[in-house]
């Protein structure tokens, strides 16, 4: 019976990748299941993303708090689900609040600690580079790029569409 379970989960699991589906279990945006559609134009400030997030250092620690879960990205991380805040040549500042091209990003306040008490580190600012975007959520609690920076576009997935979804 335990055999036929594992089977089963196998075959949901195979399903899911090559339909591009995704169960969001981070409160960022609705829990559910999400399905990454492919992005036929140039992504743009205000599309909702699938990204894999690059393997570096802050990546693994983010993993290591559980801000990210175990997935099929590189480095074994699970895809980030976020906004397109902004695009390559555009200026990020960073204070109380982000600053994109002088424009309030609305509900941007940066939080000097984690919900366990750990501190977090913010972004410094500066120009978006090439092939990269600033990536946010409007959820206070969430990891993005208040505290990573922008992130390469060479991870993106595509546009996540929602499928089955509740909550916030």
């Amino acid at each position: 019976m335990i055999g036929l379970g594992a089977v089963v989960l196998v075959l949901l699991f195979a399903a899911g990748q090559l339909l591009g589906l995704r169960i969001n279990l981070t409160p960022s945006y609705p829990l559910g299941l999400w399905r990454i559609m492919p992005l036929e134009r140039q992504v743009a400030a205000g599309d909702l993303v699938f990204v894999c997030p690059p393997p570096t250092p802050e990546f693994e620690l983010a993993r290591d708090r559980g801000y990210l879960r175990a997935g099929l990205c590189p480095g074994w991380m699970s895809p980030l689900l976020k906004t397109v805040a902004a695009l390559p040549g555009q200026t990020i500042d960073i204070g109380e609040l982000v600053t994109i091209d002088e424009r309030v990003l609305p509900e941007s306040v940066l939080r000097p600690v984690d919900a366990e008490g750990r501190k977090l580190s913010a972004f410094v600012g500066g120009v978006v580079p090439p092939h990269h975007a600033f990536l946010h959520s409007s959820f206070a609690g969430s990891y993005d790029s208040r505290y990573f920076g922008p992130i390469p576009l060479s991870g993106l997935l595509g546009r996540a569409h929602p499928v089955f979804t509740f909550g916030p």
